[in-house]
């Protein structure tokens, strides 16, 4: 079950994906044993900006017949914060780290990839591109001319892996995926949440969500994980991480065969903190029953 991922060694192909497992909570309630066994083969942060955030107004969550929608709004204690406090704590994790960053300029971005670029805790970046350009007023991950610029503009600031996240909340992810790897990137992770909104059932034509809107996630964008995963493989020959409603290692298997090369566990973990662990060894059950299966005899056709 290891994998060679943009040059990291990983002991199986399951990762989480960015903000939905607090590894520095996981540990204050599971203590060292979280160490021991942790669920994941690489660990990916909340997301970073520059400047503190505090978040969307509650209530964040909204809860789905097959999934969520959230609308957290990425707090994080900032570059600063996260430097001081967040990431002592993080390179303690068993794992390869791989921090998350957003800004709304690409020197913004260039900013937090500069100074992550140089701390020898961190083995990887991940941009998430879910971010109107401040000068633009594009969403940074929606215009392939957007991303290539914000590539050009972060690329020389740091040689360690550079993961673009894709928005799947675009005409073609795929050629925003395209432009990435022409201009430097070294991986791209796909998908991120559908955008949805929930009504308030208290009061008629208000939304629940404080922040209006969310980001739909669970088993009820699987489907759109698999078609986005296996349209961006037709484009590109990045390594891919896949994400989009992960439950069991059959979901994982069905990403891998869709084109990915890693498979991250996203809302799943909300429900079972080690359902990491759980997919992954499910996925090795898989890939053991793949791998020892006969082909099934050829079908003899008779004419009339």
């Amino acid at each position: 079950m290891a994998v060679s991922f943009c040059g990291l060694r990983l002991d199986h192909p399951i990762v989480n994906a960015s903000g939905t497992f607090d590894a520095i909570a996981a540990r204050r309630a599971f203590g060292d044993a979280l160490l021991r066994d942790f669920p994941f083969s690489a660990f990916v942060s909340k997301t970073v900006t520059l400047a503190p955030r505090q978040g969307n107004p509650p209530p964040r969550l909204w809860e789905l017949g097959a999934g969520m929608i959230n609308s957290i709004g990425l707090p994080n204690k900032g570059l600063e914060g996260y430097l001081a406090h967040d990431l002592p704590e993080l390179a303690a994790l068993p794992v390869p780290l791989i921090v998350n960053v957003m800004g709304s300029s690409a020197e913004d971005v260039a900013t937090l990839v500069r100074a992550f670029g140089e701390r020898e805790e961190v083995a990887a970046l991940e941009l998430n591109v879910s971010c109107p350009n401040v000068k633009t007023g594009l969403l940074m991950g929606a215009d392939p001319g957007e991303t290539a610029a914000l590539m050009d503009a972060v690329r020389p600031h740091t040689a360690k892996p550079l993961i673009v996240k894709l928005t799947p909340n675009c005409a073609s992810p795929a050629d925003v995926a395209a432009a990435a790897e022409a201009h430097g990137a070294d991986a791209v992770s796909l998908i991120n949440t559908v955008r949805g909104m929930a009504m308030d059932p208290r009061r008629p034509g208000e939304p629940w969500l404080g922040g209006g809107t969310g980001g739909i996630s669970g088993p009820a964008v699987r489907a759109v994980a698999l078609t986005q995963v296996r349209e961006v493989r037709a484009r590109v020959d990045l390594p891919i991480v896949g994400m989009g409603g992960v439950q069991r290692g059959r979901h994982a298997k069905d990403l891998l065969d869709a084109g990915a090369d890693l498979v991250a566990v996203g809302t799943e973990s909300f429900r079972d903190p080690g359902a990491g662990a759980r997919v992954a060894e499910e996925l090795a059950n898989c890939e053991d029953l793949v791998h020892t299966q006969q082909p099934a005899p050829a079908r003899i056709a008779h004419d009339g």
